[in-house]
């Protein structure tokens, strides 16, 4: 039955990847610019003495139809554990792009998390608010984003489960040079999770972003995403 499934699953992501393209195909470059991408995420989350965690992510993003690097994140962060499901964050974000040239963006970022397990369904979400320095533009940039996300076991020992989370962000404030306030951008994912085991566990499926421009035309990426998730320290 879970073989089925998974085909089935397989087989709809592929077909949502074919009409989001296909859609791109017939809109003007003019209005929206379209993209395929690989982004291969891992998420190292630490368990420290007491209540406090540590959190190190290295995220790689390959675009124009995945031939070559486009961003590159390294985010480390320390957090401490409120409760069984709440916990605060506080980190930084060193960002490169690579194209059309070379650009980098520091990042600061306070985080509240949220998790929570039901017997059939694991609801999970992320508030951040992120001061932004970016290369040529005068000022800090204000973002918010929030992420809410769905994981629901198709298992009796839940190792496998559909992935279902959309994040919006929100600039606060315009800089010259640099992001205006309003709507930024979007990003829906759906896909699978498999857990291997209490410490390891990869969502891989399909993630549409949208980007608001304001002083060009706006862009959609059509991203096939595998991300990893290993907890270290894990009692």
């Amino acid at each position: 039955m879970h073989r089925k499934f998974l085909k089935m699953f397989f087989r709809s992501v592929v077909l949502a990847f074919l009409v989001f393209g296909s859609v791109g195909g017939g809109v003007s470059h003019a209005e929206t610019e379209h993209d395929g991408q690989l982004w291969f995420p891992l998420y190292n989350r630490f368990h420290l003495p007491g209540n406090f965690l540590g959190w190190v992510e290295v995220n790689p993003r390959f675009g124009d139809n995945v031939s070559e690097i486009d961003q590159l994140l390294l985010r480390p962060a320390l957090g401490y554990k409120l409760s069984e499901s709440f916990s605060i964050w506080q980190g930084y974000a060193w960002v490169t792009n690579y194209e059309p040239g070379f650009r980098d963006e520091h990042r600061l970022y306070q985080q509240l998390s949220y998790r929570h397990a039901f017997t059939h369904l694991k609801i999970s979400s992320r508030t951040r608010l992120e001061e932004r320095f970016i290369r040529n533009a005068r000022g800090t940039a204000l973002r918010v984003r929030e992420m809410v996300r769905g994981d629901f076991p198709i298992d009796s020992n839940k190792q496998w489960g559909v992935v279902v989370y959309d994040e919006v962000f929100i600039n606060l404030n315009t800089l010259l040079g640099g992001p205006e306030s309003g709507f930024d951008q979007n990003r829906f994912f759906v896909g699978m999770n498999h857990r291997f085991n209490d410490s390891l566990s990869v969502d891989f499926g399909y993630q549409n972003q949208s980007i608001n421009r304001r002083r060009g035309s706006d862009a959609m990426n059509h991203i096939i995403l595998i991300q990893w998730f290993i907890d270290w320290g894990k009692s």
